[in-house]
């Protein structure tokens, strides 16, 4: 069995198409880039890594609530259709990358695997997840969302990549969204406080 679905298996697909999945139309994408968003637990954060951008709808978004951003993807073709839609920007790094290559940097304190742990086969996720996130910092925010509907070319269902990303040493479970689509799943490094709770809002108690 493959680790991961090939790079050339990317590029075939942005060869056929500059938007392959159609992210910049379609009302599913967009409505689940605000709700992973929206459910974000900090304000701001320092630095983003997020792997697999394809052509940067939701690392326009990210940018708005990140200091930096560094986005992956295999697909040179994704990259440059990304950069062209931003522009060139201080705060934004790409790379021609993968999930399973080394994260960004130990300054990382948000993680959003969106539409990509599925492309990794269960043990190659597995063996990545330990490795990279035993070097995030505690307190660090890691975000999963996937599609739930089978994909016959994908070695994991989004349901079974969500579980693999929620079994992870150290990460604790924050929120959670889920409709016949797609899965959401928020969770930080370490202990956990609501967001309430977090920021001093009068009448909170407790964990989240």
């Amino acid at each position: 069995m493959m680790d991961r679905l090939p790079d050339g298996y990317f590029d075939d697909v942005y060869a056929a198409s500059a938007d392959p999945w159609r992210m910049a139309e379609r009302w599913y994408e967009q409505r689940k880039y605000s709700i992973t968003m929206a459910m974000l637990p900090d304000e701001r954060y320092r630095h983003a890594f997020e792997p697999g951008c394809s052509i940067g709808m939701l690392t326009e978004r990210l940018l708005e609530r990140c200091d930096h951003v560094t986005s992956y993807d295999v697909a040179q073709a994704a990259l440059d259709t990304t950069r062209g839609r931003i522009g060139e920007r201080t705060d934004l790094t790409l790379v021609r990358s993968s999930l399973d290559a080394p994260w960004p940097g130990a300054d990382v304190d948000l993680v959003v695997i969106s539409e990509v742990a599925y492309y990794l086969a269960g043990p190659t996720l597995r063996r990545v997840l330990d490795r990279e996130c035993a070097l995030l910092a505690p307190g660090a925010t890691v975000v999963a969302a996937h599609w739930r509907h089978a994909v016959d070319d994908y070695p994991l269902s989004g349901d079974q990549a969500n579980a693999l990303i929620g079994e992870t040493a150290d990460l604790t479970a924050m929120a959670r969204y889920r409709d016949d689509d797609v899965v959401i799943d928020v969770l930080r490094k370490g202990a956990t406080q609501s967001v309430a709770v977090s920021t001093g809002v009068p009448g909170a108690v407790g964990q989240g």
